[in-house]
């Protein structure tokens, strides 16, 4: 990181040959021998604190301290004076100084108001870089973005939310799909109705159907009751089916006429059933090669395919970066009721330098974990490169171990480094697994890593 600049303002050259002695190695130091000179300097230099003489021929340290404050008020400036003047001193303050030192002074009580002042500009500092990132931000409804190619699919994600048209949300993992499947439903006439989403990558084939159509009793072997399926609770609203690709050739056949039809048919029932729902679906498929694969009906792309959406993976929105950080640092501060104030902008810049192969969701995880561990008001880089390199490197190799024994020692490399990164403490290092500490602790015990 950049050095701090900061101007000492003394008539007396001693004094300031004093400060260049005291300073000059820690910080880039300016020196003013009068307030028409640090002017001047302040003019074309960056300063973000002021050593400040209250007793000055000309224009005092008062009204320099005025014009400072009033052309940049969040320069800190520390007051230095052989006076001893309460009254002054309170002034001073009122005026907005940080601090008011009498000479002569302690080199550790000046050196340590310098880093308290500097320590606050640094606050200031990062809140106002955020504050800039933020200010040509954009959102709709949940959504996070200012890049071109999301404020493009905020205006398309408002033109179809009118209608009823089927739309195919493709992208990477964790780029945010079902919220733009949930922000096109919360825009539309069938915002008040059933939002009903459904991962297809988590169930079984042969249990899709049923769970998507419902079943009647005596269907199958242990069908005691009637159950209704996702598409009859969606009715007049919306359905998500996430990870379509995932379908088997057979599914995707059923899902084909139901679409055609408008109805479905219960697994086990007689008659079919009209229902009035629109079809939203996701996949991080390249489904053009996934049709090319006969692993995709061309005819059910073609269909659902009506609007497409595709969300970028975050590497190509860098710059929306520093939006979700702060949404996320405001979302984890509330629920876990901390007070983490920000992240200092070299943190900032190794988020940005990052590839993000998980996207938001990683995103979102990491600043999690960031939160829940982080023990100072500020975040650091180092604290975020820790993090990542934690998370991201070193990963052992499986060789030509059985699945099993390379998922138990996966598992122990893990639970060992969540460990030494916490030093010992078990409740940060289930914060850090994303786990609950009872279930560590069991861990803890059947790995043998006592």
């Amino acid at each position: 990181m950049d050095k701090f600049t900061l101007l000492a303002v003394d008539d007396e050259k001693d004094i300031l040959k004093l400060f260049e002695k005291i300073l000059a190695k820690k910080y880039c130091l300016l020196t003013a021998s009068s307030a028409k000179q640090a002017l001047k300097i302040m003019e074309r230099e960056k300063i973000d604190a002021v050593l400040l003489d209250l007793r000055m021929p000309g224009m005092d340290g008062i009204q320099l301290l005025k014009q400072i404050k009033a052309s940049n008020p969040t320069i800190e400036v520390i007051m230095v004076s052989a006076s001893k003047d309460l009254v002054s001193a309170v002034e001073t303050m009122k005026l907005g100084a940080f601090d008011y030192i009498a000479k002569p002074f302690e080199v550790i009580e000046l050196l340590s108001v310098i880093e308290k002042a500097l320590e606050k500009r640094k606050l200031v500092k990062e809140n106002q870089y955020l504050k800039e990132a933020l200010a040509e931000a954009s959102s709709f409804g949940d959504l996070i973005g200012r890049t071109a190619i999301m404020k493009s699919i905020f205006e398309i994600i408002a033109t179809v939310a009118k209608t009823d048209s089927r739309v195919l949300i493709t992208g990477e993992s964790g780029t945010g799909k079902e919220l733009v499947a949930r922000t096109i439903h919360a825009q539309s006439r069938r915002a008040k109705q059933p939002f009903v989403a459904v991962n297809c990558a988590a169930i079984p084939d042969n249990l899709l159907e049923s769970e998507l159509f419902g079943f009647e009793r005596g269907a199958f072997t242990g069908a005691m009751e009637r159950k209704t399926g996702k598409f009859e609770i969606a009715d007049n609203g919306t359905i998500f089916l996430d990870e379509i690709g995932c379908m088997s050739p057979t599914m995707q056949a059923k899902l084909l006429r139901v679409i055609q039809e408008g109805q479905i048919d219960r697994v086990g029932g007689g008659f079919p059933i009209s229902i009035d729902v629109r079809i939203l679906a996701a996949t991080n498929l390249d489904v053009k090669q996934a049709i090319a694969d006969k692993q995709f009906r061309e005819d059910l792309y073609y269909r659902m395919n009506v609007i497409p959406i595709h969300m970028p993976p975050l590497r190509e929105r860098k710059d929306d970066i520093p939006l979700f950080i702060k949404y996320f640092l405001e979302k984890f501060n509330k629920e876990m009721n901390r007070r983490i104030q920000s992240f200092d902008r070299s943190a900032l810049l190794s988020f940005q330098k990052y590839h993000w192969p998980g996207n938001v969701r990683e995103l979102q995880n990491i600043v999690e974990r960031l939160v829940a561990l982080s023990s100072g008001p500020t975040i650091s880089e180092e604290e975020v490169e820790r993090t990542l390199n934690f998370f991201y490197s070193e990963t052992p190799s499986v060789d030509n171990e059985h699945l099993d024994g390379a998922m138990t020692n996966f598992e122990k490399f893990y639970i060992k480094k969540a460990l030494g990164e916490t030093e010992g403490n078990k409740t940060k290092a289930a914060k850090m697994l994303g786990i609950a500490r009872t279930t560590l602790l069991s861990k803890i015990s059947s790995l043998r890593l006592n």
